[in-house]
Protein backbone atom coordinates (compact mmCIF):
# COMPACT_ATOMS: atom_id res chain seq x y z
CA UNK A 1 0.00 0.00 0.00
CA UNK A 2 1.58 3.27 -1.25
CA UNK A 3 2.16 5.58 1.55
CA UNK A 4 -0.10 9.10 1.12
CA UNK A 5 1.93 12.37 0.84
CA UNK A 6 0.34 15.17 3.75
CA UNK A 7 -0.81 18.10 2.05
CA UNK A 8 -0.07 21.47 4.20
CA UNK A 9 -1.84 24.70 3.33
CA UNK A 10 -0.25 28.39 2.37
CA UNK A 11 -1.12 29.40 6.07
CA UNK A 12 0.81 26.81 7.49
CA UNK A 13 3.47 26.91 5.86
CA UNK A 14 3.85 30.70 6.06
CA UNK A 15 3.46 29.76 9.56
CA UNK A 16 6.88 27.68 9.64
CA UNK A 17 8.57 30.11 6.87
CA UNK A 18 7.83 33.09 9.75
CA UNK A 19 9.38 30.53 12.92
CA UNK A 20 12.77 30.46 11.49
CA UNK A 21 12.86 33.86 9.65
CA UNK A 22 11.71 35.72 12.08
CA UNK A 23 12.06 33.96 15.75
CA UNK A 24 15.36 32.12 14.76
CA UNK A 25 14.86 28.51 14.87
CA UNK A 26 16.21 25.53 13.13
CA UNK A 27 14.59 23.88 10.11
CA UNK A 28 15.87 20.55 12.16
CA UNK A 29 13.88 21.73 15.12
CA UNK A 30 10.67 22.87 13.59
CA UNK A 31 10.51 19.77 11.41
CA UNK A 32 10.80 17.72 14.56
CA UNK A 33 8.68 19.46 16.65
CA UNK A 34 5.90 20.14 13.52
CA UNK A 35 6.61 16.51 12.47
CA UNK A 36 7.09 18.18 8.66
CA UNK A 37 10.02 16.76 6.72
CA UNK A 38 13.51 19.02 6.10
CA UNK A 39 12.93 19.18 2.53
CA UNK A 40 9.85 20.40 2.73
CA UNK A 41 10.55 22.93 4.67
CA UNK A 42 13.88 24.39 2.88
CA UNK A 43 11.72 24.21 -0.12
CA UNK A 44 9.02 26.67 1.64
CA UNK A 45 11.77 28.68 2.44
CA UNK A 46 12.80 29.13 -0.86
CA UNK A 47 10.05 29.71 -2.43
CA UNK A 48 9.10 32.59 0.10
CA UNK A 49 12.23 33.78 -0.58
CA UNK A 50 11.97 33.83 -3.99
CA UNK A 51 8.57 35.46 -3.50
CA UNK A 52 9.97 38.33 -0.97
CA UNK A 53 12.23 39.05 -4.80
CA UNK A 54 9.52 39.30 -6.82
CA UNK A 55 9.69 35.68 -8.72
CA UNK A 56 7.06 33.52 -9.23
CA UNK A 57 8.66 30.49 -6.62
CA UNK A 58 7.56 27.30 -7.10
CA UNK A 59 3.99 25.55 -6.29
CA UNK A 60 1.57 27.08 -5.07
CA UNK A 61 2.00 30.64 -3.63
CA UNK A 62 2.86 31.39 0.01
CA UNK A 63 1.55 35.04 0.71
CA UNK A 64 -1.58 36.50 -0.31
CA UNK A 65 0.48 39.04 -1.86
CA UNK A 66 1.65 36.52 -4.50
CA UNK A 67 -1.71 34.36 -4.80
CA UNK A 68 -3.46 37.78 -5.68
CA UNK A 69 -0.50 38.22 -8.04
CA UNK A 70 -1.21 34.59 -9.86
CA UNK A 71 -5.07 35.47 -9.90
CA UNK A 72 -4.83 38.46 -11.47
CA UNK A 73 -2.33 36.47 -14.49
CA UNK A 74 -4.75 34.24 -14.96
CA UNK A 75 -7.45 36.78 -15.53
CA UNK A 76 -5.55 38.77 -17.63
CA UNK A 77 -4.32 35.70 -19.78
CA UNK A 78 -8.37 34.73 -20.16
CA UNK A 79 -9.12 38.26 -21.04
CA UNK A 80 -6.47 38.33 -23.85
CA UNK A 81 -7.78 35.35 -25.33
CA UNK A 82 -11.28 36.00 -25.34
CA UNK A 83 -10.23 39.32 -27.13
CA UNK A 84 -8.18 37.30 -29.69
CA UNK A 85 -11.57 35.17 -30.28
CA UNK A 86 -13.44 38.26 -30.54
CA UNK A 87 -11.41 39.68 -33.21
CA UNK A 88 -10.89 36.83 -34.80
CA UNK A 89 -14.96 36.45 -35.29
CA UNK A 90 -15.25 40.01 -36.39
CA UNK A 91 -12.49 39.60 -39.15
CA UNK A 92 -14.67 36.63 -40.15
CA UNK A 93 -18.11 38.71 -40.00
CA UNK A 94 -16.53 41.56 -42.11
CA UNK A 95 -15.46 38.94 -44.59
CA UNK A 96 -19.24 37.70 -45.14
CA UNK A 97 -21.06 41.04 -45.12
CA UNK A 98 -18.89 42.09 -48.21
Amino acid sequence: MAKQRKQFDSILKLEVVRMIKEQGLSVMNVSQSMDIGVTAIRRWLKQYEDEQKGGRGIGNPLSAEQQRIRQLEQENQQLRMDVSILKKASAFFARELK
